[in-house]
């Protein structure tokens, strides 16, 4: 069971993040993962608000990473919370983002906390968030039924325990921002507008990822973007108008817009069923499986059909070893 003070490990899934932020009020967003921040892997994205990017955190800078930049920027304008309270980061990530954006639909608790730590110091803000009762419990609705899984790791942890942190990248006020809530503030990228804050975030990651050399391969990277569902929705009602106001005798260009419209039917049913899917593996993540498991084995036994799976069981695995 989570206490009022402690918050839960968060999985890297588009899912997990776009069910958190809606149940935080947040509307017409989602989260997308990507593997590739070149245009020709974005173009279909439609507007991207802000990236988070996992990586295996560490807590010393070593020779070959003192280029990862540091803190730089302590404006007034910029959203930037300390991490003060272990595995918050996926949640602060999310927020350095959804807090420094005036184009997205927050809700009404989010604008509230916004305008209430408007003038809070970073700690400070980091403090309001772990005391935040919607923020917690909405992050802690996904802390896994599992009494035999120790959910809380310290990023002081020993050294052969490997420990994964989330920052955000964002555009605020023509700069481009890495925002990560273990660093003093945010690090101002350099300048920028909508059509090339990618390019400048992108940079940051790749070299962020050279720093680590080739031994690390756990990265993740999702985009926060527009609702892709709101997106197709409105290209359909677009193609119904464009098709009303071309001739009946204009052939071929109706043709070229039923086209589109299917194509844009196509990839709306497509992201309901991916909706669907989401929805279901968030619902087992927080299911508890444990007594329909010991019962399960329990059954097995009384049957006396325990011992010959265990059996065949071993068998196999040494099976797979060997080959």
């Amino acid at each position: 069971m989570i206490s009022t003070g402690d918050w839960c490990l968060i999985e890297s899934d588009p899912g997990v993040f776009t069910e958190l932020i809606s149940g935080m009020g947040c509307r017409g967003v989602q989260m997308e993962e990507i593997y590739s921040l070149e245009p020709e892997f974005t173009a279909d994205l439609g507007p991207i608000y802000g990236l988070i990017f996992l990586f295996k955190w560490q807590n010393k800078r070593s020779a070959e990473n003192t280029h990862i930049p540091e803190a730089n920027d302590f404006s007034d304008h910029v959203f930037f919370a300390n991490q003060v309270i272990n595995n918050a980061c996926a949640t602060q990530a999310i927020l350095s983002i959804l807090l420094n954006r005036d184009d997205i639909d927050i809700g009404e608790e989010l604008r509230n906390f916004k305008a209430f730590t408007a003038d809070f110091p970073p700690e400070m803000k980091g403090l309001a968030i772990s005391n935040s009762d919607v923020i917690r419990t909405m992050h802690n609705s996904f802390a896994r039924s599992d009494p035999f899984v120790n959910d809380m790791v310290d990023p002081n942890a020993g050294k052969d325990q490997d420990v994964y942190h989330f920052i955000a990248f964002t555009p605020v006020n023509d700069a481009v921002y890495e925002l990560d809530g273990l660093s003093n503030g945010p690090v101002n990228l350099g300048p920028c507008d909508e059509n090339n804050w990618i390019t400048k975030a992108n940079e940051a990651i790749k070299r962020r990822m050279e720093a680590y050399g080739e031994a690390e391969l756990h990265f993740s990277l999702m985009a926060l973007i527009r609702d892709k569902v709101e997106q197709m929705e409105e290209q359909i009602e677009e193609a119904d108008a464009i098709l009303l106001s071309l001739p009946e005798d204009d052939v071929e260009a109706r043709s070229r817009v039923i086209q589109d419209r299917s194509m844009y039917e196509q990839i709306l049913e497509q992201e309901k069923d991916k909706r669907k899917k989401w929805h279901r593996e968030n619902v087992l993540r927080k299911h508890n499986f444990i007594p329909l498991i010991y019962n399960l084995l329990r059954n097995l036994a009384e049957k006396g059909q325990l011992d010959d799976l265990i059996k065949t069981a071993k068998e196999k695995a040494v099976n797979r070893r060997q080959q």
